[in-house]
């Protein structure tokens, strides 16, 4: 986290972590929306009976966060807070017996009883560790950490101690928001609780290649075999430029015993990842993708038989993605979470029949799902609430709600109606459209209304719940929200998802047109008074409006937006996703679909540019370079268009700081108070 670095008196914030707030209004703020617990999917115990988990808050004076670690009683519901200390603890789960917690603190990993006593250091790693694995037997610890390997200027010329520059050699040297100076690598230790763990065997010795692999990758990519033999991780074998045009993960099963590695997926091209283990060790789940260098492919759900080496595509006929993994005790269930008309919903998988079943339905997303005792415990997430752990119901898909973090916030505030409704397209297709309405909504009244325009450009216009990108906020601030799921996105089926590929300005924009003109005709919507917000592609698709709107917009908003594609294919950093979506290289002059896709980049069309936009961008996005948040700030102003630049020198493509991103808020809702109201 950007601002992860004070420290205080513990003794100074008792209290602070589950703060007991009275707000004077029932309209949420910036200020109230960084206040909310964030709650981390929940680790439960072996025998059913516990969930441990982490809640993190901010603190805005201090600019940081705190998390700290909750245990809660399934059977009853009551929740212990476990730590409360001025450093962060994490990834908390359970050791393989059941009778301690595991968590990572001050980078190393510990063990502690259920009731936070008995704290332990089990490893004194230099330099600490990022994630960790028990063996299922406890035999073992399977733990990664950042493994330097690049040769900085200092190593090749000593006698040049400051001097601050990069030799580069080859392509993907930069990533999201680091530069890339080291490999992680996993390395395996035997668990001796007697005496810190200081060190393990690296099983991906002198490789120049990562695992869990970034930017996501997490202790999810990784599982032990039942006998704790063989440790499966998802890797990219791949380095320099052919690590940057490829997708293609595989799992790889390292044996323990003689230090052999073997492919389990080889042959398969996109990405495989995320393994899961059935209770009996004797089969595996995992996600893949079929086509290499498709980020937005289907995500399959397969399953191998270990002993035989058997693997089967159990979603062939089901035209969805998949994610979130989970075996049930009989072996036979897989659950997982897919999305589906913009809500994630919990559906699970017979191997032995190959039925697939929804068991949910509702205005939510579900995030994680674990089976317990013939239930599920979940987290749960909308545009209304942020997440929270719940029991669910799998015959009914009822919910209970178990953790309650954000209750004394949520009970002091009005949030605006959410609203699901049917748009036809351009070509006769019916999109579905979400509406937020403004807390305390009088129909009587009229409101302006801001188009959303989604980034990814497949990601999700679903339930999510953001702390930048969030439309309860935006709705607060007295504005309609109208939220299309445009052509391109996931829940509507591969076609639907996959048309945005190649036609970056056709189809899809005209979606967010259908979704504005239909929502401009109800009578609490000013047509005057509408503006235009989208982030990384939504921000393509902004800059691309401004000089397509035909006078619909009196603003917008791009933050980290593409503003020059054919610049945005030079110097972004993971090429297998802008080789695939743009259609091909610049330089590819026979290439009618790449050629189509750089004749409508955005800064082509400045020259219609007519309407007051603010670009936001951060120094440290390497996915979309801040020279095109300048580019497209720049280019306004020459065109003598009102235009302002909020730039972030230590932001990624995110906005990560609490102080940052309050800042964001209000500078987000000064802007469009001032050009529509």
């Amino acid at each position: 986290m950007a601002c992860d670095n004070k420290k205080e008196n513990p003794e100074a914030r008792k209290g602070y972590k589950t703060p007991e707030q009275k707000l004077s209004s029932d309209i949420m703020t910036p200020e109230v929306l960084w206040s909310f617990g964030r709650i981390s999917n929940p680790a439960i115990s072996p025998d059913g009976s516990k969930a441990v988990y982490g809640v993190t808050y901010f603190n805005k004076e201090e600019d940081r966060s705190y998390t700290d670690l909750y245990v809660m009683n399934l059977a009853d519901g009551k929740i212990t807070q476990i730590t409360d200390t001025d450093y962060n603890e994490s990834d908390a789960n359970w050791t393989p017996d059941g009778k301690r917690i595991s968590y990572l603190a001050k980078g190393q990993l510990w063990e502690m009883n259920p009731d936070g006593s008995g704290a332990k250091q089990i490893t004194q790693i230099e330099g600490g560790i990022n994630g960790y694995l028990y063996a299922p037997d406890g035999s073992k610890i399977a733990y990664y950490k950042d493994i330097k390997m690049e040769p900085t200027v200092q190593d090749m010329h000593p006698d040049l101690p400051k001097a601050k520059a990069r030799i580069i050699n080859d392509q993907f040297y930069r990533h999201w928001n680091d530069w890339v100076e080291g490999y992680t690598h996993i390395f395996i230790a035997d668990y001796t609780p007697a005496q810190p763990i200081t060190s393990g065997q690296d099983i991906m010795k002198d490789e120049k290649w990562e695992s869990p692999v970034r930017p996501w990758g997490g202790t999810e990519q990784l599982a032990w075999t039942r006998d704790g033999q063989k440790l499966i991780y998802t890797c990219r074998k791949k380095y320099g430029i052919d690590y940057a045009f490829s997708t293609n993960t595989d799992l790889y099963a390292y044996n323990t015993a003689d230090g052999t590695t073997v492919n389990l997926t080889e042959g398969m091209m996109g990405y495989d990842k995320n393994p899961v283990l059935s209770p009996d060790g004797k089969k595996m789940a995992w996600e893949s993708m079929e086509r290499d260098g498709y980020e937005a492919d289907k995500n399959r759900l397969f399953v191998m038989d270990l002993e035989t080496g058997k693997k089967k595509d159990f979603t062939k006929n089901f035209d969805q993605s998949v994610g979130n993994l989970a075996w049930d005790k009989d072996n036979n269930t897989v659950w997982f979470i897919s999305d589906y008309h913009a809500t994630d919903e919990i559906y699970s998988l017979n191997t032995t029949s190959g039925e697939i079943k929804k068991h949910t339905d509702g205005i939510h997303n579900y995030t994680s799902v674990v089976p317990v005792n013939g239930s599920l415990i979940t987290t749960q997430v909308s545009m209304s609430k942020p997440a929270e752990i719940y029991r669910t119901d799998p015959a009914t898909g009822k919910d209970e709600e178990l953790s309650f973090i954000n209750k004394p916030l949520l009970d002091q505030l009005t949030m605006g109606k959410v609203e699901k409704r049917w748009v036809k397209t351009t070509d006769n297709k019916d999109m579905l459209v979400w509406m937020i309405y403004p807390p305390h909504f009088d129909p009587n009244q009229k409101y302006p209304a801001i188009l959303y325009c989604e980034g990814g450009p497949q990601s999700t216009v679903s339930q999510f719940w953001s702390y930048r990108w969030n439309f309860q906020q935006m709705a607060a601030n007295g504005y309609i929200i109208v939220a299309p799921n445009r052509r391109g996105l996931p829940g509507f089926g591969q076609e639907w998802l996959e048309q945005i590929s190649g036609d970056y300005s056709g189809q899809n924009i005209k979606d967010y047109l259908s979704a504005i003109d239909e929502a401009k005709k109800e009578p609490y919507i000013d047509e005057n008074r509408l503006g235009c917000i989208g982030a990384s592609y939504g921000g393509y698709s902004v800059y691309y409006l401004a000089g397509h709107h035909n006078n619909r917009f009196k603003a917008f908003i791009a933050h980290c937006g593409i503003f020059d594609l054919e610049m945005q294919y030079y110097t972004t950093e993971e090429m297998w996703f802008a080789h695939w979506d743009l259609g091909g290289a610049p330089w590819e002059k026979n290439n009618k679909i790449a050629q189509r896709t750089y004749a409508n980049s955005p800064h082509k069309f400045v020259g219609n540019w007519d309407t007051p936009i603010l670009v936001i961008h951060g120094q440290k996005d390497f996915r979309i370079d801040a020279s095109q948040g300048m580019a497209a700030f720049n280019a306004a102003r020459m065109r003598g268009i009102p235009a302002q630049y909020l730039y972030f020198p230590e932001e990624c493509h995110w906005v990560l700081g609490c102080q940052d991103g309050i800042l964001w808020q209000r500078t987000f809702k000064a802007w469009l108070d001032k050009w529509l109201k």
